[in-house]
């Protein structure tokens, strides 16, 4: 085979071989230029045709653009292992690669597009991978997975408020569907998390010749964490309980960090594709508890908000492609030369961005800082990893 030309195997581009692939660069690549050019808007007077409410497109994208990507990424790889169906990969790839992209155009082009049109193409991801992940679940009889086609099908649910919002016939949905998709994209990366965190911890301690029932898992724990998480959407929903809200918010913060903790994290804090896992759920545990302490204190809401986003979800984001990339490719299980910068420039934007959303006198400085560690985290994945990810794998296996 050569991998000098096209780069095919089995007659199929090596990209497109399996969803991770182009994925997982295309969440990278769209992560850094989103916010770059949201920060060249903000301060440098950057001109963006945008038709909506520039801080919500700027949300939105975030939560609808990049972070579906990086769940399509890992979901449609993850599920094979689950069902052992083969991957989608060719032209069906292809066709959800650019359905997810025509979403993204039209959301930059909304200032020269009808919003209804803007919608109703930026609305088809999410239900049709939902679609596809639905059928070959119920096909392979994995039911347990179900729920993730569910938060999916919400998740869509919470884009579709955002559109209502944008488009003026329902003015509080714009705020509304951000608050519901942080919810939602907690609620996935916390069963996310539950899945592969403790097994890849113990794993890992057992190849050490270290004992891996130091990992403690519970189902019971990992349900209450799941549905205390959930739990947060419908009291959001209503917009208008701040004190439930905060509670819920509470206690999912306190079953989520005890679960986190029972995982004996530190235990691994030898290896990097470990330790940067458990960060990204103690994140979770963090925006949590910030959610929680915004009416009493009364925080700005953007302080949880970016917690969860750009500290959680971006630290999570980063942590499974570069471990996914390296494993369903064949290679060694272990951080390629660099990529701790990686590791280090996300942790350093999540901070912060969050000290930034504490102290308002720190803005301009503190997105300053933020904007350049998320960009440089995200370019420096594509930088690494685009050779491994473009290539055959390793050892000579398709996808």
């Amino acid at each position: 085979m050569n991998d000098t030309t096209s780069l095919r195997y089995n007659d199929e581009p090596v990209l497109l071989a399996f969803a991770f692939r182009p994925f997982f660069l295309l969440t990278a690549l769209y992560a850094a230029s989103l916010v770059a050019a949201w920060f060249a808007f903000l301060f440098g007077g950057l001109p963006l045709p945008l038709g909506v409410n520039p801080i919500q497109w700027h949300a939105h994208e975030l939560l609808f653009g990049m972070v579906p990507a990086a769940i399509a990424g890992f979901l449609l790889t993850a599920m094979c292992n689950w069902t052992g169906a083969p991957p989608l990969k060719g032209s069906g790839l292809l066709a959800l690669v650019l359905l997810w992209a025509a979403g993204r155009a039209a959301m930059w082009l909304s200032g020269w597009l009808p919003l209804w049109l803007v919608a109703t193409i930026d609305l088809a991801f999410l239900p049709a991978m939902a679609a596809y992940v639905a059928r070959v679940l119920l096909r392979h009889g994995n039911y347990r997975n179900l729920v993730l086609v569910a938060l999916l099908v919400l998740l869509a649910g919470a884009d579709l408020s955002m559109h209502l919002g944008f488009s003026g016939f329902w003015p509080p949905g714009g705020r509304l569907g951000e608050i519901l998709a942080l919810d939602l994209i907690a609620a996935i990366m916390v069963v996310v998390g539950g899945r592969i965190t403790p097994a890849f911890t113990a794993n890992w301690l057992g190849m050490q010749g270290q004992d891996p029932a130091l990992v403690r898992r519970s189902e019971v724990l990992d349900r209450a964490a799941f549905w205390s998480t959930v739990a947060m959407v419908p009291v959001d929903l209503a917009m208008s309980f701040p004190v439930p809200a905060s509670l819920i918010a509470l206690i999912a913060a306190l079953v989520n960090g005890w679960r986190l903790l029972a995982w004996r994290g530190w235990k691994a804090s030898a290896e990097p594709l470990i330790w940067i896992l458990h960060v990204a759920l103690g994140w979770i545990v963090v925006a949590l508890l910030l959610k929680a302490m915004t009416p009493w204190l009364a925080l700005s809401p953007s302080v949880w908000m970016h917690a969860m986003g750009a500290g959680a979800a971006g630290t999570l984001i980063l942590g499974v492609m570069t471990r996914v990339a390296m494993g369903h490719t064949g290679r060694p299980m272990r951080l390629p030369r660099m990529a701790i910068w990686i590791y280090v420039a996300i942790i350093t934007a999540g901070l912060v961005r969050v000290i930034a959303a504490f102290v308002p006198q720190l803005a301009y400085p503190g997105l300053s800082v933020s904007t350049v560690a998320w960009v440089v985290a995200f370019l420096l994945f594509v930088l690494i990893y685009w050779p491994i990810l473009s290539r055959p794998r390793a050892d000579g296996r398709p996808g």
